[in-house]
């Protein structure tokens, strides 16, 4: 089975603002599920969306990503 590389930090900032995966799925127009594969990292969000996720959440986008060290 193929190692999932953690990418993003969606999941964390969720947690932080005490916010839900159905609460961004219904903000974004997407299903709870795709939020849910972006925050166990099995699917990654475009750029854009990125940027949406960001907006929303009054964040960076970088506050949205693992840094390179974390990654490798």
């Amino acid at each position: 089975m193929a190692e999932i590389r953690k990418l993003n930090r969606i999941k964390v900032v969720l947690a932080e603002k005490d916010l839900t995966n159905k609460w961004l799925g219904q903000q974004l127009g997407k299903s709870e599920y795709t939020v849910s594969r972006w925050t166990t990292n099995k699917q990654q969000p475009s750029v854009e969306q990125l940027f949406d996720i960001a907006k929303l959440l009054n964040v960076e986008v970088k506050d949205l990503l693992l840094t390179q060290d974390k990654v490798d």
